[in-house]
This record gives structure tokens, sequence and C-alpha cells, in this order.
């Protein structure tokens, strides 16, 4: 028999990227703490490639087994969620891996069970829903804006272990993550939202409210921690005052979380090249796009 082949981490090919992630988080949460220098964006992108191709081979486990995801992000405003999911979802089908972020709800939605507009977002067999903020609006930028009363959003905390208890019992893989990140990391991101052309976007009248709200934000924060951090459904705390590593440990944890296997590569060939035969290259009056790059 010849060599098996190796993995980057020394280990034999059947021993998946998946078992390496989950010995090394196992290793990390013993390690003493400690603030890693900073990533080059050479280095960052070489390891998003590599987690990529894994979030790849999940949506085939997915796809294949019928499997039903949901990950919530929730943070404070620029806390990067919708960077992450777009890093998450980039390599990979929105047929599969849906991105959700809901409006303000309608006056008809108000009207409505607070959970049920979001609930008709939940993952059907085969896909995996990522929501950039969630039913969790109650519990920390409803009441810190003065959107609904205290007692709605205490009643909210008490409903909605149950809730998730039921998600989890229907078969749904459920991860919950909350984006950290400081008040000076928040201010830089705004302010560079105000400044940044490609991100004038981003920013709102309600960013810089929340903004000068932080710390009833976390106030928030810890009471929503208290109430819906369960067995059944964790919340997992990102430290994302750096982006990068943020966003390469929240997928490499991604991954740990849900059950999949890589699937055998399918074994394809490419057909030989087509010849044009008879076919003469036409000369249409169609309008061009100018050359300028």
């Amino acid at each position: 028999m010849g060599k098996k082949k190796k993995s980057k981490h020394g280990k034999s090919k059947h021993h998946s990227l998946r078992d390496d992630l989950i010995e090394a988080a196992n290793a990390a949460a013993h390690a003493e703490d400690g603030t890693p220098p900073k990533m080059s964006t050479k280095d960052y992108e070489r390891e998003m490639r590599v987690l990529q191709g894994e979030l790849v081979a999940m949506q085939q486990w997915v796809i294949s087994t019928g499997a039903r995801v949901c990950v919530v992000f929730e943070g404070l405003d620029s806390a990067g969620k919708g960077g992450t999911i777009r890093r998450i979802t980039e390599r990979t089908s929105p047929r599969v891996f849906k991105h959700i972020a809901l409006p303000t709800p309608t006056d008809r939605e108000k009207s409505q069970m607070y959970i049920q507009r979001y609930i008709t977002h939940f993952p059907s067999a085969g896909e995996v829903a990522i929501f950039d903020r969630s039913w969790y609006n109650r519990a920390g930028v409803e009441p810190v804006m003065g959107y609904c009363t205290p007692e709605q959003s205490a009643k909210f905390l008490e409903q909605v272990p149950g809730v998730e208890k039921a998600m989890v019992e229907s078969g749904i893989i459920l991860v919950k993550y909350w984006l950290n990140v400081s008040v000076d990391e928040q201010a830089r991101r705004l302010e560079d939202r105000i400044e940044d052309a490609r991100k004038v976007w981003k920013l709102s009248p309600t960013d810089l409210k929340s903004y000068s709200r932080h710390f009833e934000y976390c106030r928030a924060r810890d009471a929503m921690f208290v109430a819906t951090d369960t067995a059944w459904a964790p919340w997992w705390v990102v430290d994302n005052n750096d982006k990068k590593r943020g966003r390469l440990n929240t997928i490499a944890h991604l991954l740990t979380q849900v059950p999949y296997t890589p699937l055998p590569p399918e074994d394809v060939t490419m057909p030989p090249k087509p010849t044009p035969g008879d076919y003469v290259e036409s000369h249409l009056p169609v309008r061009k796009v100018p050359t300028l790059f």
C-alpha cells in the first residue's frame, strides 16, 4: 500500500478538517488568553479559502440529508454581522444558504404574534437560514430604542426559550452568535461609514443613536443571555474587534456545530472541446460596453 495522504495538520486523509477544527477548539478553550498579532490579508484569504471550501462540503451534506440549519447573528450596530454572513454565503448556493434580513414590520405583521414573521423563514429540508438580526430584536434594539415596552420585552424573554426548544426538537440545528465589539471599535467603524462613500448606505440615524446607548445595549444583552442561554440553544460570543480573525473563528466554529460528513467527490470528466462546424461569427449591430480598463 502507498502512503496515506496527509492533511496540512499531518492527519490521514480520512481525518476531516471538521475533526481538526473540533480538536483546535478544544485546545483553545484551555489556552491562556492573549492578543494575537494582526493577520495579513494574504494569510486571511488563504485560511478563508479553506474554510469556504469546507462550507461547500457542509452544503452538499445539507442537501443530501435534508438537514435544516438555522444560524442567528446578533450584535451592536457595526459589529460585523453583514460582513461575516457575506463571507459565509459568497461561495455557497443562495438556494441553500438563505440570508434573511427582515425590514421594519408592516402594520399587518405588528398585529400578529411577535415571532410569527420570523417563523415563515425557518429552514426547510436542505436549507441553511441565516438571520441578520432576528426575533432577538425584541430583546435588544426594540427596548433600548423604545420600540416596545419593558413588559413586552420581558414577556418575549420568558417565552422564547420554549419556542427554540420546539425548533430543536423538530430537528432544526440552531446556532446563535453574538458579535462583540468595544465602544472604541464601534466608534471607529461608524466614522468609517461616514467617510467612505462605499459604506454610506450602511449608516442610518438609528446607528448613531444606538452608539450613544452602547452600554444600554450591553445591559440588554446581558439580560438576554441570562434568560435565553439554554442547554438546547446556547449563545456563542465572538470577539469581533478584529474582523479578519472574527470571521475565520465564526466560520470555523459553525463548521463544528453541524454534524456533516464530506461526500465522496464525483468523478467528473470534461467533454471534448467543441468545434464550430459550419458556424460563422455573426456581425450583428449590437451595442458593446466601452473598454475603459
